[in-house]
């Protein structure tokens, strides 16, 4: 799952950005509205969270702009305004939740569970294309009944596939669902990762499109 964080307050974004990333989350983090917004055009992530009080702009403007070109991606904003009125403001704007600051991480955690399981096809934790069955709240993977024990990176990347099953994904999409900005990415990382997926799943489950990137074989 790939996370945009829009952050200014550098140990906060630290702390956060590494917590999650613990919990094998793909996060990069920006300190300004429009830089995540320019972000955004070129590279959506799965998930956006939004401080309020950014430094070039406010972040309620970010999510008025953001809800015209984006009406789908998830945001959770991060306020130290605590009345009603401004509440309600940010998710008249746009946002789909809200985590008063200061917060336990754990509680951060929590929202994103709730986000990520309404991205999941059908609202399931629990996903099964053929003889494969992927439960991202358990994270157990089992083929044929029998379960399979998967890397971060195998797994991060067959979460990918399976919530994507008979669409082609491009290398790109499929990279940056894997790496932040900061991770140093092999030329053919991704390919190795494929391969040792194909040595778990067998050769049929995985399709390779020619020049553009993957599938996982549909229902």
């Amino acid at each position: 799952m790939n996370v945009l964080l829009v952050e200014d307050d550098l140990p906060l974004a630290a702390g956060v950005t590494q917590a999650l990333r613990d919990k094998d989350y793909v996060v990069n983090q920006v300190g300004l509205g429009q830089h995540a917004l320019d972000t955004i055009k070129v590279d959506p992530p799965d998930i956006l969270i939004l401080d309020l009080g950014l430094p070039d702009m406010d972040g309620i403007e970010v999510l008025k702009k953001l809800r015209q070109t984006n009406p789908e991606l998830p945001v959770l904003l991060l306020t130290a305004r605590i009345s009603v009125e401004e509440k309600v403001q940010g998710l008249d704007a746009g946002a789909d939740d809200y985590l008063a600051k200061p917060f336990n991480i754990s509680e951060l955690l929590a929202r994103l569970r709730v986000m990520e399981r309404r991205l999941s096809p059908g609202h399931s934790t629990l996903i099964k294309v053929g003889p494969l069955s992927f439960d991202s709240l358990s994270c157990q993977v089992t083929l044929n009944g029998e379960s399979l024990v998967l890397s971060r990176r195998e797994y991060m990347l067959l979460k990918i596939l399976v919530e994507n099953a008979g669409r082609v994904m491009t290398r790109s999409r499929l990279e940056s669902g894997l790496y932040s900005w900061d991770e140093g990415v092999g030329s053919n990382a991704l390919e190795v990762h494929i391969h040792n997926l194909r040595k778990k799943l067998g050769p049929d489950l995985i399709k390779t499109v020619r020049g553009v990137g993957y599938r996982l074989a549909g229902p």
